[in-house]
């Protein structure tokens, strides 16, 4: 049986039926939805301006992946900050009960089970070579490990004789991340002041194949995994007079469940 009340911060696929299409974009811009998403937005937003800046200086082409320096250190850890705040963000809007002071990135590996993190893809649309396409969080499929994030730790406790990771490659995976980990949570909303609250992509834009998410920047490709179980499926005109229009995910649970499995 499919979901009828969504979940805080998570946005996912929607059983195709009458009333679905404004159902699975507006759900989203109740105040109950998320806290303050604006503001994680600004965050995004100021880092993309950022990236698009250093693109004037290095050439977003497969042959600079392996360029670093200072600059690209400070985005680095800037971005990966970032991720960072959006899972605890996520945690502590729905239940998971662990003290936050202990959270690692073995717990926020949860989040891939609740938000198919691993089955977005981004794109970079000017680029010079093949690999455009990233898909940050593909490792969490086997393993607790993410190699960007990995690296993000050891050029932050140790610039100096680490200094490399810090290059173009662990960056534009960092930032993909951000995107697929905003996505997977508000879509293409961005919460700016103004009349209209979300952006749409379109299919109609130029030859890029996909949909330009949050920021009109980056292209993204949804999950296709989605059981019907897992879809959402209700009617946001009358759920949201509802008293309960959300409830919590919970992660504790999805824990126990993963660890009786793997015994």
């Amino acid at each position: 049986m499919a979901i009828s009340i969504p979940y805080h911060r998570i946005y996912r696929e929607f059983i195709e039926r009458t009333n679905s299409g404004y159902s699975s974009t507006n759900f989203m811009i109740d105040r109950e939805y998320a806290i303050s998403p604006e503001n994680y937005m600004r965050s995004f937003l100021l880092i993309q301006k950022d990236i698009l800046n250093l693109f004037e200086y290095i050439e977003p082409c497969d042959t600079n992946l392996s360029t670093y320096s200072y600059r690209i250190h400070e985005l680095f850890m800037r971005v990966c900050i970032e991720v960072e705040a959006n899972f605890k963000a996520i945690f502590k809007e729905n239940i998971f009960s662990k003290e936050e002071r202990y959270w690692t990135i073995k717990d926020y590996r949860l989040i891939n089970k609740s938000h198919h993190l691993s089955s977005y893809k981004a794109i970079y649309p000017v680029w010079k070579g093949d690999s455009n396409t990233f898909t940050p969080f593909e490792s969490w499929i086997d393993s607790n490990i993410l190699p960007w994030y990995d690296d993000y730790n050891k050029c932050k406790h140790d610039r100096h004789s680490k200094m490399e990771l810090a290059n173009l490659d662990n960056l534009l995976n960092s930032f993909t991340a951000l995107f697929i980990l905003l996505t997977s949570q508000f879509n293409t909303h961005t919460y700016e002041p103004g009349s209209i609250l979300y952006s749409a992509g379109s299919n109609d834009d130029y030859y890029y194949e996909g949909d330009f998410g949050i920021g009109d920047y980056l292209l993204v490709h949804y999950p296709k995994d989605w059981t019907d179980d897992e879809k959402y499926d209700f009617d946001w005109s009358v759920l949201k007079n509802e008293k309960l229009k959300y409830q919590h995910f919970n992660y504790d649970e999805l824990k126990m469940s993963l660890k009786n499995n793997s015994l």
